[in-house]
């Protein structure tokens, strides 16, 4: 090794020893018969010393020195005259007795420092820089345990990793997949996965009750900062178990991971079911950091001659504690919001349930306040609280009131990035019809089976088939989900069907999954957990792109290597694909 240490380990109990440091230069300061030079590695960062009365020469060469100059340095343990409790060795410095310049740089474009003059795109187009500050490089280490822990839990419940293949068939379900051409089979292409989900089942199949898999995804669709084009989940599967058995496996899962790498106690998950997540908080992934639940007062509020009700599908409010002294200019601004293209709400109602507990609203002309005493009751309003109302159709109406919610627990700082709430979702509706075309799809994908209790609807009322399903959410963000499946072939057969594939279409699609249930299938089932998320919520960060080494951006660019990139006439010609491209 060219160092006998790292520049983030020493402190008081080296003084006097000689230790050889390699590093970046952080920075560099002259002061005079002094030049101090912080130098770093992902260790830490530590401060050496140059003086021009006991060494001139060597004082002369380190101020020569520029930020990102890689250098290994030799010199005496001491004591710092002032120190720095900041840092891990603010307690020590390194008294250069001779160094060596390992690599020079030029001027790098930001600076390489925890806050950085570095816009996004600079930042990703020179990646490998941006790694080298110590948020982003700690995001990755963050990464690193979790990923290390992770395994450590599995395997000592017994499960076993195995790698599943890249170069897969496509299939017609789910996001649109990234194709590759072969070139051996000219005409015919491989797809990237969506996920292992067929292959995990054929490994329940081959007797292996265990699997799991820290496996990269590939989904064709449009990002944002918590999606990629490429991404990586825990994929996990387990034989002749039950629901409850999944659940408490992977709750215990992320128990451990948060008490081992955030050193957080998370109690017993809370459980919602789909139909009560949408009715209490407008969305199937609940943030339950605060209360501020959704009440519906259709009932109470509509045919008394005020128009916004009564031409409404549905009138829901939120009580927000503690605002009733919201201005009239706060209330205006909250407005706007939900005006917004976004939301796309006509306007919002108001009512102010004062210190003195009288009830004033922007709707007294056509509602009592006898009558603004039951819109409290029904949201559990008490005085000082404020009560915000949104009217209009079902689905749109219920999904504004949720973004509300969601914006007044950020307005008064109860969405807490150091405070945990975990909840498992269960019973999700298993199918969903298009509107125009009238065609089931499935909620979740078509391998999902229904509540044993709802199996026998899946004729005569399949929009009424509960999912044996079920889905993590952590602070409002779904970070895992699976289902039991379908390990019979004849059920498997139905769904199918009812998802509007013929038997020809099924048995090409499908088909090795179909033949494989006839080989004894277990009861069977599963998740998988989006591991960037999962990491991003551990490092307390809303995008997942400080979590991967190298991502892409919005426009699914890696500005870097200017990937994707244009292939050669003769790379197309040699896969058999034709280009009207001049030549």
């Amino acid at each position: 090794m060219l160092r006998t240490h790292t520049c983030g380990e020493l402190n008081l109990s080296f003084a006097g020893q000689t230790v050889t440091l390699c590093g970046w230069v952080q920075k560099s300061r002259d002061l005079g018969g002094l030049t101090f030079v912080d130098l770093r590695d992902r260790y830490g960062i530590t401060q050496l010393i140059f003086n021009m009365e006991t060494n001139a020469s060597l004082c002369t060469q380190a101020r020569q020195l520029g930020r990102e100059f890689v250098i290994k340095a030799i010199g005496t343990v001491a004591e710092r005259s002032s120190k720095n409790p900041k840092m891990n060795t603010g307690d020590i410095e390194i008294h250069v007795t001779q160094f060596e310049i390992l690599n020079a740089s030029i001027t790098p474009p930001f600076t390489i420092e925890e806050e950085t003059d570095g816009g996004d795109d600079l930042r990703m187009k020179y990646r490998y820089l941006d790694l080298r500050r110590a948020p982003v490089m700690n995001s990755i280490l963050l990464r690193h345990r979790m990923a290390q822990e992770t395994r450590k839990y599995l395997d000592m419940q017994g499960f076993v990793e195995i790698e599943t293949p890249v170069l897969i068939k496509s299939t017609p379900e789910g996001a649109r997949d990234f194709v590759v051409p072969s070139r051996m089979n000219q005409g015919e292409f491989y797809a990237l996965p969506q996920s292992p989900q067929t292959f995990k089942q054929l490994l329940m199949v081959s007797g292996f009750d265990k699997y799991f898999q820290i496996v990269k995804c590939f989904r064709d669709e449009d990002l944002r900062a918590d999606r990629q084009p490429e991404f990586t989940q825990i994929d996990c599967e387990m034989s002749f178990i039950e629901r409850e058995d999944i659940l408490n496996m992977f709750e215990g899962l992320v128990k451990y991971l948060f008490k081992e790498v955030k050193q957080v106690d998370i109690p017993k998950l809370e459980r919602i079911s789909y139909a009560d997540a949408m009715k209490y908080y407008g969305n199937d992934k609940p943030d339950l950091r605060f209360g501020m639940q959704i009440a519906e007062l259709t009932s109470l509020v509509q045919n008394k001659g005020f128009k916004v009700f009564d031409d409404a599908e549905v009138v829901v409010a939120i009580n927000v504690t503690g605002a009733s002294e919201y201005t009239r200019k706060q209330l205006d601004e909250l407005t706007e919001w939900v005006k917004r293209p976004q939301l796309g709400m006509s306007g919002l109602i108001y009512v102010k349930h004062n210190s003195d507990g009288t009830l004033k609203s922007s709707v007294d002309k056509f509602f009592s306040e006898d009558e603004l005493k039951k819109w409290a009751s029904a949201t559990s309003s008490n005085s000082g609280d404020l009560i915000l109302v949104l009217a209009g159709k079902s689905s749109k109406t219920r999904k504004a009131m949720s973004e509300l919610r969601l914006e007044m627990g950020e307005r008064l700082g109860l969405r807490d990035k150091n405070t945990f709430k975990c909840a498992w979702v269960l019973d999700f509706p298993l199918l969903e019809q298009d509107e125009e075309s009238g065609r089931w799809h499935a909620m979740h994908h078509p391998f999902t089976s229904a509540l044993p209790e709802d199996l026998h609807l899946l004729k005569s009322d399949p929009g009424n088939v509960r999912a044996n399903a079920y889905d993590m959410v952590i602070n409002g963000v779904e970070v895992g989900g699976g289902s039991i499946r379908i390990h019979d072939k004849q059920i498997q057969k139905q769904m199918f069907s009812l998802l509007g594939f013929s038997d020809e279409e099924a048995q090409k699609q499908f088909g090795f999954l179909m033949n494989a249930f006839e080989f004894g299938a277990p009861p069977h089932g599963g998740i998988a957990f989006g591991f960037d998320r999962l990491c991003s919520l551990f490092g307390g960060s809303e995008s997942i792109r400080d979590f991967i080494a190298f991502p892409k951006n919005n426009s699914g660019r890696d500005v870097m290597i200017d990937s994707p990139s244009v292939i050669s006439l003769d790379q197309l010609k040699e896969l058999g694909i034709s280009t009207n491209s001049p030549a």
